[in-house]
């Protein structure tokens, strides 16, 4: 949506930042018991370097989709190799059936979060800011589920990834907000979602709720349910795109102009208002869903889901008065009367809506 040439290779500093961070915690004796699995740590960070050479590599000189699926699935695939993976499901304790199962199931979860991710970054902060509150609210369950499954450590690989992606995601924030000096690009977007799978899976795979203190019916299902709060946004719009592209005959990673921050500005929302909606539905789905592991009785974390919905959504739809209905019918009128006054040949505007999304 930019209309000036920006820098892309934001990913490129994230990853310097996340590697220093990781580094840096590797020599604090209070993360004694993440770093006493090394492999899981160099695998995470070998993910982390193979799809951040992807994004670059795609930023740079715009890699077709199977390639990059490819690089997915193997940084995915190195992840689960090393024991990063969901071996079990929090319903009691449900084991998944076969170690390949388990691989399978993994690399799937993985691909899926990190294209999610990439799929909403098409906006100044959207991907930075969305991250940040997403993972803030995680940090803060996977810290309150640790003091219940470890009162004596409360550090935990997955505490410490949505930490250090937590710095990573609120240094690049004020250069990427609107409007950006710098994008994350692919390697950013696809790196933020590989931290943020990578941390819900070391919590969903080996933590049963139904051993723990608050072992309510709610609470109990949280790790499955947490991860897609907050991850409400990217994945609804992953499978609208998905669904749309592949009805109309095209590749699912086809690049096209219906994203939901398209939508929303095509219903008149500003560049910021937009980006300040997505942040708006991010907080109350996620906040929500953590209140019920935090509150009792839970009435109350419903009453702040119900209210938090629908001020987003008349928010949402704010713009789409009869007055404002009357004007986007004029202006899409004014555009077909100009279309049909175009002479045969290519027309530049529908030129530059074929071009990829730049980020």
């Amino acid at each position: 949506m930019h209309t000036r040439p920006t820098p892309r290779l934001g990913g490129i500093a994230m990853f310097l930042g996340v590697v220093i961070a990781i580094a840096v915690a590797s020599q604090i004796s209070w993360f004694r018991l993440v770093f006493a699995e090394p492999g899981k740590v160099w695998a995470i960070l070998g993910a982390a370097f193979i799809i951040v050479a992807i994004g670059v590599a795609d930023d740079i000189w715009d890699l077709d989709w199977l390639t990059k699926l490819a690089g997915q699935i193997i940084a995915a695939g190195l992840l689960a190799w090393q024991g990063v993976q969901i071996v079990s499901l929090p319903i009691g304790g449900l084991t998944i059936g076969s170690s390949g199962m388990s691989l399978a199931i993994t690399i799937l979860a993985v691909v899926l979060v990190m294209n999610a991710i990439n799929f909403i970054d098409g906006l100044d902060g959207l991907v930075a800011g969305v991250a940040l509150i997403a993972n803030g609210v995680f940090f803060v369950y996977s810290y309150l589920l640790a003091q219940d499954t470890s009162p004596t450590d409360y550090f935990n690989l997955a505490s410490l990834i949505t930490a250090v992606l937590i710095g990573a995601c609120a240094g690049f924030l004020p250069i990427n907000f609107h409007p950006a000096k710098l994008f994350m690009g692919d390697a950013g977007a696809l790196l933020v979602g590989l931290l943020m799978a990578t941390s819900a899976i070391a919590v969903t795979g080996q933590v049963d709720p139904a051993q723990l203190g608050r072992s309510q019916l709610l609470p109990a299902f949280l790790p499955i349910l947490l991860p897609f709060a907050i991850l409400v946004v990217p994945l609804l719009d992953f499978s609208l795109a998905v669904i749309r592209r592949l009805r109309a005959g095209k590749s699912p990673f086809s690049a096209d102009r219906k994203h939901l921050h398209h939508r929303l500005l095509d219903m008149g929302h500003s560049h910021l208002q937009a980006v300040l909606i997505f942040y708006a539905w991010t907080a109350v789905i996620s906040i929500g869903c953590l209140l019920f592991f935090v509150l009792d009785p839970y009435w109350l974390a419903f009453v702040f889901l119900g209210v938090g919905i629908l001020v987003c959504t008349a928010v949402t739809l704010a713009p789409l008065s009869p007055l404002k209905r009357r004007e986007i019918r004029a202006q899409t009128a004014d555009a077909g009367t100009l279309e049909a006054d175009l002479t045969a040949g290519d027309d530049p505007l529908d030129a530059a809506a074929d071009e990829p999304e730049e980020r």
